[in-house]
Formats: C-alpha cells, structure tokens, sequence
C-alpha cells in the first residue's frame, strides 16, 4: 500500500507544537490593515491552536 500524501497547502499553514497539539494563524491580517485597530491587529498577529472539533480533520490533510 502507498504512502498517504500530505496536503501541501496545509503543510505551509499548520504547524506541530511539542505536545502534538496544531498551531494555526489568525485570517484575516495579510492586508486592508488601515482600518483595522492596533489592538485587532497585535491580536491577529499572534498564533492560537485549532479548535478540537476540527484537528482530525487537520490530522488527515497532514498524514500524521
């Protein structure tokens, strides 16, 4: 049987911590930044963990 391949578009936006949990980006903090607050801003900038309902989904597209 083949190996699984990765999504590759998922592999450039998801990344493994230490403890296996999925790091993610914010969406929404590429451009039309001039409307937005400092305050939305900083807090777009940072990451955040995917939300438990959608990691084996994200699971599956990385093959792991």
């Amino acid at each position: 049987m083949p190996k699984i391949k990765s999504h590759s578009a998922a592999t450039k936006r998801f990344q493994l911590t230490g403890t296996g949990r999925i790091k993610r980006h914010h969406a929404g903090a590429a451009h039309i930044l001039t409307k937005k607050s400092r305050k939305r801003k900083k807090r777009l900038s940072s990451g955040t963990l995917v939300a438990d309902c959608d990691v084996p989904r994200v699971r599956r597209m990385l093959a792991i």
